[in-house]
């Protein structure tokens, strides 16, 4: 299914743009991801965050809620877009004027 494949690929571009972000300083919003990553590390912390969020979308579908996973990318594609203007705003701080 295109909706599942479209999911995958947005964790990945959260798990990375997050991970640049952190290297840009940037902070984390979320007190769940943000326990996980002060407990461990930035990596590993994310990682555990996006293994969780892929697991409850592989019980999305098991029990035939693919429909949901739909509305949950519209929310990832948002939150990516969000990463890449941290980025931009981050990374232009770097850039002397």
């Amino acid at each position: 299914m295109l909706v599942i494949q479209v999911f995958i690929y947005l964790q990945i571009l959260d798990f990375f743009t997050t991970l640049i972000g952190f290297r840009l300083g940037a902070s984390e919003a979320s007190p769940f991801i943000a326990k996980l990553i002060h407990i461990s590390s930035p990596l590993w912390g994310l990682a555990f965050s996006k293994l969780v969020g892929l697991g409850i979308g592989a019980i999305c579908v098991a029990t035939s809620r693919a429909r949901l996973v739909s509305w949950i990318n519209y929310w990832y594609a948002g939150l990516i877009v969000w990463n890449l203007s941290i980025i931009y705003v981050a990374g232009s701080r770097l850039i002397p004027s």
